[in-house]
């Protein structure tokens, strides 16, 4: 149980990171 909430935490924390990284993509696109 406990690696099972420890790897969905991380897996949390990388959507989290990866959606962030998007967000700033797309704006940067939609400035330049």
């Amino acid at each position: 149980k406990t690696r099972y909430r420890g790897l969905a935490r991380n897996r949390a924390q990388l959507f989290t990171l990866f959606a962030l990284g998007n967000l700033f993509l797309v704006r940067r696109r939609l400035m330049a």
